[in-house]
């Protein structure tokens, strides 16, 4: 956050004395970053916490919401960094290229910096969220040098309006995917890798279970996923609902990476409404 926020001087002074919209839109984009980057924070911290009366499931989700946070944010300022750089299209001035190169070269450093101690934790939707912010970052201040060295060259004074239009989509495409997948786990959607018809056919294959139905999977956040299902069974005693409970849970999170699953046993003879049933037919003989 320190070094973003000399980048984001060190470019609004080289944008307003290099009279480059590129620059100024860059450290726009740039200051984005570190409100961005202090959320982030606190949802990391916040995941690490335990669960309590009140978030009974903890707070896993933090992250996704502080992703999805940063995205919308993301996606405003594309569209006004768009249109600045329309705006000047209409009425190009004339840009100092030494200004917008060497404060590029500068940006660089701190974003391709920012960029490489995060590759790691690219797997954590938050942590992605913040990469892909830094890395289109880098990109725009390797764009914003090419296109100084070519106004040098030909003097063509609407490169920097382009660039800036450029930096604006770049960063409207690199959080809209961050802004559905954050959005898909906040309404309780599926994780993409898993499907239900599988979870259900691996329930079914345990001894004692005969038909499986109402079978629900969402994301608690980060590697964190959840798992609900209503499994029938014949007559039996305590002990051996005990074993195919556990025999549940045991493939659930062998299997599928399930980490908190919850089954409600039922005696055969599927309901009139129960919801998914999975695979079909669900019985098994």
């Amino acid at each position: 956050m320190v070094a973003t926020l000399g980048l984001v001087a060190a470019e609004v002074v080289g944008g307003l004395v290099g009279r480059s919209v590129a620059l100024l839109n860059d450290a726009v984009h740039n200051l984005s970053d570190v409100p961005a980057l202090g959320i982030s924070f606190l949802a990391m911290r916040w995941a690490e916490r335990p669960a309590d009366s009140d978030k009974t499931y903890g707070y896993h989700r933090a992250g996704t919401l502080a992703a999805f946070t940063n995205s919308v944010c993301l996606v405003l300022l594309a569209l006004w960094l768009a249109w600045e750089a329309i705006d000047r299209l209409r009425s190009p001035v004339t840009v100092v290229e030494s200004w917008m190169i060497w404060t590029s070269v500068a940006a660089l450093a701190v974003n391709g910096g920012i960029t490489l101690a995060l590759v790691r934790g690219r797997k954590d939707l938050n942590l992605r969220s913040i990469l892909i912010h830094n890395f289109g970052d880098a990109l725009s201040n390797i764009a914003i040098i090419a296109g100084a060295v070519l106004i040098g060259i030909t003097g063509a004074r609407w490169i920097d309006p382009v660039l800036g239009l450029a930096i604006g989509l770049l960063v409207l495409w690199s959080s809209i995917s961050i802004l559905r997948e954050s959005a898909h786990i906040l309404l309780e959607g599926r994780p993409r890798e898993l499907r239900v018809e599988d979870v259900a056919r691996a329930v079914l294959a345990i001894e004692g279970v005969q038909e499986v139905h109402d079978v629900h999977i969402w994301s608690l956040g980060g590697a964190h996923t959840a798992l609900s299902l209503h499994a029938r069974v014949p007559d039996m005693h305590m002990d051996q609902c005990e074993r195919i409970l556990a025999a549940i849970r045991e493939v659930a999170h062998r299997e599928f990476r399930v980490s908190h699953t919850t089954v409600q046993l039922e005696r055969l003879g599927l309901p009139a409404k129960s919801g998914y049933v999975m695979p079909a037919p669900a019985a098994k003989p």
